[in-house]
């Protein structure tokens, strides 16, 4: 990718994101009012079993297609980057059908024996189609990505979450769903639902693409070289994954146990949960969303400059983007910390989510820093990394959950602390993989003066505030948000630090 088209389909898929994001985020407003904390901890319970089994059906996939696409396109070699997604899409097709029937076949055990909350049982066998979908849909984006076919595919997830809302106020009143069950079932179904409308619609896309596509005549690989330089790249992404979700199902299970053994009813941990994971956590993060548009662009980016051995190109765009993201990340910080009563009222109308969201915001630098390492290790080549390093950082993560929450003074905010440990230490991990093979020269005297120019714009907006007093939340909000953004990175760029 040239310098222009990278950033271009940067900020295309990111105004994606965060149009999605936005959407995400009316989503979880309303399914809060819809489901209460206690519901949203319920909800948060089936997630990393959905999570789980879908890396286990297609982690990996999209990274290892969108490498594939970037370098067949290249070429111009579409006779085997066709045959390399028919030939993924039927394995991927058997193996999803397989772990999908499994999964709602012991659908009760994990429900009663694993969960242990017999509510949860209809939605973890809700999800299974649902795997099945995003498993083929996740083939078409990997090779849409690689190929820079950004817009297209990025209006499908808005769409899709679009109607999700529409679709599940429509469920409610159609299966009159009054109970908690029923209706966190209720909400699983209307993903599944959104699940098959972006594979339908992405495939109608593709085939119009295809069709317009002039197949060169060339030497055409075996479908079993084909799927290995897919698996070669996504087997090691995706046993990453699969780890991941299970450490991360585990501490999902782990927590509301512990705080019930720091003293806390299960209602109340669940509540304790949904609060900080669902709703103080939704907000913090709500910016990650740039930081996976730049992670999904980063792979083939980097993959064709390793490809070409340019690796001056490699140094200074994994610069600028560790730049970018750490600037994010600041700025995230400082209005999290300055009006976190305000977010919280302003997006779930709650005013008890003030301390969740202050306490989370703290270590948005390290975590969205360390967040856009996977993309880059991706680009590099660098799978078996990730999950070496992925492994330690999840056992370490593990057992922080297990001590910190645990402790009745601590109880949830366990959640913060630990984002923190581990969050650093993944950072300083994966930055001395990535210098064995291209040299940074990070300077350690430009992140201090970052955090001091964070501090400033703290300051004075904290100065700003009381003159805002008297106007609309909403309005009130928006313009702290802009002018920290405006102020901290505007003087970041003019300093011109590197």
């Amino acid at each position: 990718m040239e310098q222009n088209s990278f950033y271009k389909n940067s900020i295309l898929l990111t105004v994606a994101n965060l149009t999605t994001g936005m959407l995400g985020f009316i989503f979880s407003i309303y399914l809060s009012k819809v489901l209460g904390p206690e519901g949203m901890g319920l909800y948060g319970l089936v997630m990393p079993i959905y999570n789980l089994f879908i890396c286990l059906m297609t982690a990996g996939i999209v990274a290892a297609i969108s490498k594939v696409s970037a370098v067949y396109s290249s070429k111009n070699d579409f006779g085997n980057l066709f045959k390399t997604i028919r030939t993924v899409a039927i394995f991927n097709l058997i193996w999803a059908t397989i772990v999908g029937i499994l999964v709602y076949l012991a659908a009760p055990a994990i429900g009663a024996y694993w969960v242990k909350d017999p509510r949860t049982i209809n939605a973890i066998k809700i999800t299974c189609p649902a795997m099945v979908f995003i498993a083929l849909s996740n083939i078409l984006k990997g090779y849409f990505y690689g190929s820079s076919k950004i817009v297209m595919p990025a209006f499908i997830d808005i769409l899709e979450k679009g109607m999700r809302i529409f679709v599940i106020a429509l469920l409610i009143y159609f299966f009159k769903a009054n109970s908690l069950s029923s209706l966190v079932t209720v909400a699983y179904i209307a993903l599944c639902i959104g699940e098959f409308q972006s594979l339908a619609l992405l495939y109608v896309y593709y085939k119009s693409l295809t069709r317009k596509i002039m197949i060169v005549p060339s030497k055409k690989e075996g479908r079993a070289q084909l799927l290995f330089d897919v698996l070669v790249v996504s087997v090691p992404l995706c046993i990453t994954g699969f780890l991941t979700s299970i450490f991360y199902t585990m501490s999902a299970l782990v927590v509301p146990r512990r705080l019930v053994q720091a003293g806390f009813e299960y209602s109340t941990a669940l509540s304790m949960i949904g609060k900080y994971n669902g709703m103080a956590l939704t907000i913090v993060t709500f910016p990650f969303l740039i930081i996976q548009s730049l992670n999904t662009l980063l792979i083939p980016d980097l993959s064709q400059s390793m490809n070409k051995k340019d690796y001056y190109s490699a140094a200074r765009r994994i610069k600028e983007v560790i730049k970018l993201v750490f600037l994010i990340g600041i700025c995230t910080s400082v209005i999290c910390i300055l009006i976190p009563d305000s977010l919280g009222q302003m997006f779930f109308r709650r005013n008890d989510l003030g301390d969740y969201i202050k306490i989370a915001a703290f270590c948005t630098p390290l975590s969205f820093t360390s967040g856009t390492m996977f993309g880059i290790l991706n680009g590099l080549g660098k799978q078996n990394v990730i999950l070496r390093n992925s492994i330690i950082i999840e056992v370490i993560e593990l057992i922080c959950l297990y001590i910190l929450t645990g402790i009745p003074s601590i109880n949830v905010y366990g959640y913060a602390i630990t984002a923190l440990v581990v969050s650093s230490l993944s950072l300083i991990l994966n930055l001395y993989e990535v210098n064995k093979n291209i040299e940074l020269n990070l300077s350690f005297g430009a992140v201090i003066i970052f955090v001091l120019i964070g501090v400033l714009t703290f300051y004075l907006l904290s100065i700003l505030l009381p003159l805002l007093s008297g106007i609309n939340i909403i309005l009130k909000n928006i313009i702290l948000i802009v002018a920290c953004f405006t102020f901290f990175i505007g003087v970041s760029v003019k300093l011109r630090i590197d």
